[in-house]
């Protein structure tokens, strides 16, 4: 079948929406999802600067969401009409996967950023007859279709707008995740947020639902003027003696802070921002090495590094559409529709800090 995608082909490039080719039905394990619209996420434009690990020219997109038009057949679990929001893949067979933790999965980084599974080639071609690189996230969902694993694709209620669900497969599941599973914070508990983009106002929203008090920090005042809606003590990042600030809010400490930045500088205050024992998680990838102030880690305090929430997306999902229902989790005011072909204002408006959470519409 012929149908658009976005389609980067060089590191530095533009995207461009061409006409692909998909060769072949699903297989056993497989659907073909419509795509209704997918988030754009900060991991799609990080393949700019992977150093050529990402393969390209690929289509990319991993937020996607839609509703399934054919299936590989009942072991599938899904129907034909069945709408879905896409997450990350994962084997299904290594320990983590086994022990509920998929987002561990020992073939995360080749299953879903370096060239996918093995018995699933790249099936994506362009006018030319060129191949592209495989499902990147088992999904490549910047497209008007995506051929995708069936274990990524949670069925969701048609009565919701799907079109807007497709950042809770990876985004707002990272955030909302790390909060309610990694953290597991409860009533009561204290927690400051490091980054009020995408990802750290989903653990804002989570975290203030979970009946917590939050504080936000970030460097742009619109982000901070959405935190504090969401129920967050807003603090710029330049306050002077952020750390202390915390402090004073939180009677002594915060119990869990999270960092969604990768700035060495706000991981230190968190740090210093945290009660004894307490925990900081941090969802962003370091880029350069963590150099760590004396006695951070003192007095039982502890730093992790958390992937995808620690989700199980078929379990998390449904929870996060649930409070979103009860009016505890409105991620759709975080998210800005733009047409397919609008792919690259989408990006630029990213990049700039215009736009919490672009979602691309076929």
């Amino acid at each position: 079948m012929r149908f658009d995608a976005a389609v980067l082909r060089s590191y530095e490039g533009r995207f461009a929406v061409e006409t692909v080719n998909l060769d072949g039905d699903p297989g056993p394990a497989e659907v073909l999802v419509e795509i209704a619209g997918c988030g754009m996420c900060r991991t799609d434009l990080a393949v700019r600067h992977s150093a050529g690990r990402s393969p390209l020219p690929a289509v990319l997109g991993h937020e996607g969401a839609g509703v399934v038009v054919k299936t590989g057949g009942p072991d599938t679990g899904l129907n034909v009409g069945d709408h879905v929001v896409l997450s990350f893949d994962s084997c299904g067979h290594c320990r983590s996967c086994l022990g509920a933790s998929p987002a561990y999965c020992d073939s995360f980084a080749p299953l879903n950023l370096y060239g996918g599974r093995p018995r699933n080639p790249a099936r994506l071609t362009d006018t030319a007859g060129e191949r592209l690189a495989p499902p990147w996230f088992g999904q490549s969902a910047f497209a008007r279709y995506a051929m995708v694993s069936a274990r990524n694709a949670v069925r969701v209620d048609p009565a919701l707008p799907v079109e807007l669900l497709g950042p809770l497969g990876c985004g707002f599941l990272t955030g909302a995740g790390a909060v309610l599973n990694s953290l597991g914070i409860g009533p009561g508990d204290t927690l400051a947020v490091f980054g009020a983009g995408a990802v750290g106002l989903a653990a804002t929203m989570a975290a203030h639902a979970a009946g917590a008090f939050v504080v936000a920090v970030d460097r742009h005042a619109e982000r901070l003027e959405l935190a504090e809606r969401f129920g967050a003590i807003p603090l710029p990042a330049s306050t002077t003696g952020l750390p202390d600030r915390i402090r004073r809010l939180t009677d002594g400490g915060a119990r869990h802070a999270l960092d969604t930045t990768g700035s060495g500088r706000l991981i230190n205050d968190a740090l210093a921002a945290l009660r004894p024992t307490g925990r900081l998680g941090l969802v962003a990838r370091l880029h350069t090495a963590l150099s760590l102030e004396p006695g951070s880690l003192d007095r039982g305090r502890g730093i992790a590094h958390i992937c995808e929430g620690d989700a199980v997306p078929a379990l998390l999902i449904p929870r996060l559409t649930a409070l979103w229902r009860a009016g505890l989790f409105p991620f759709d005011r975080l998210i800005r529709t733009y047409p397919l072909a609008d792919i690259n204002h989408a990006e630029r408006d990213c990049d700039a800090g215009l736009v919490v959470k672009p979602v691309l519409i076929p």
